[in-house]
């Protein structure tokens, strides 16, 4: 089949279980580089700021003799506690964003702050946002949005992610509605999406307007119904196995690519397989059946 030129496809850290700046559970980076290229992509994301090099001359040459290209930055962000927590949001945000910018990409992933810790499960907040905190994530993220493009050129995609605030239909909606289209684009990931209850072939088909990134992601139906029911963090979820190989799960990412297709934009679409930790082996074979399949999806 064929969907549209239009996607380009690409792979992050998250696919060799790179989940933080240095761990030693997780592939060195040279090796998620040569991986990475050796599966097929031509397209990658920085990941935990930290993993590959920070200089933009070292990264430059290490993708370059690789053929490869950065499409985004990731940052995480607590603006739902409101200008208090501004200069500390900026600090961090700042230097990822220049490094992306330098490695010539357009997007800056953001990612709202977890209410439990995504590696030991800790609850550090509640679940749940007051109006008040709505309110203070809406005019945060436009903030951060406009500053990111004044200063740095980039747009601003918020993703959707379990254990955050913004993670279900509901919430996914409320959020869209609260912010400025102008500023304020989604990462629809389908893993995440699908993880929280959201079908997200609906979700383009009702907002495509603020679609501006998507991340390629599914879960195994069954491992999620057992995480439902007894509360798993999603972090114990991952290494259960809860997120699986293309095309095992769901959603079909078929017509979520037909559906991202009619919007007739330019799109990247990042596949992330969640599976921190995991074997140092395990990654590049299902990076490349993955790559095949999406070949077959008509990308």
């Amino acid at each position: 089949m064929t969907t549209s030129s239009r996607i380009r496809v690409g792979s992050a850290p998250d696919s060799w279980g790179v989940w933080f700046p240095d761990d030693p559970r997780q592939v060195p980076w040279r090796r998620f580089l040569d991986e990475v290229a050796e599966a097929g992509y031509e397209w990658i994301e920085l990941g935990p700021y930290g993993y590959l090099p920070s200089d933009p001359r070292v990264l430059a040459e290490e993708t370059g003799r690789r053929g490869l290209s950065v499409s985004a930055g990731t940052v995480f962000t607590g603006l739902h506690h409101g200008p208090a927590v501004w200069e500390r949001t900026w600090e961090h945000v700042a230097s990822i964003a220049a490094l992306t910018r330098d490695m010539g990409a357009g997007h800056l992933v953001v990612i709202p702050s977890f209410w439990r810790d995504d590696k030991t499960g800790e609850v550090l907040e509640g679940d749940t946002l007051s109006a008040e905190q709505w309110r203070h994530l809406a005019d945060g993220t436009e903030r951060l949005a406009r500053e990111v493009r004044e200063r740095y050129g980039l747009r601003v995609v918020v993703h959707p992610h379990a254990d955050t605030h913004i993670d279900t239909e509901e919430n996914v909606s409320r959020f869209l509605d609260a912010t400025d289209p102008d500023l304020v684009s989604l990462c629809l990931d389908t893993g995440h999406y699908a993880y929280c209850g959201g079908d997200s072939v609906k979700l383009i088909r009702t907002y495509g307007e603020r679609i501006g990134y998507l991340h390629l992601k599914q879960v195994d139906p069954a491992v999620l119904a057992g995480v439902r029911e007894r509360g798993t963090p999603f972090g114990p979820a991952v290494a259960q196995g809860v997120m699986c190989e293309p095309p095992l799960g769901e959603p079909r990412l078929e017509p979520v690519l037909a559906a991202a297709a009619q919007l007739d934009v330019d799109l990247f679409a990042i596949v992330e397989q969640d599976m921190y930790p995991c074997e140092p082996e395990r990654p590049l074979p299902v990076a490349r059946r993955t790559r095949g399949y999406l070949r077959s999806c008509g990308v």
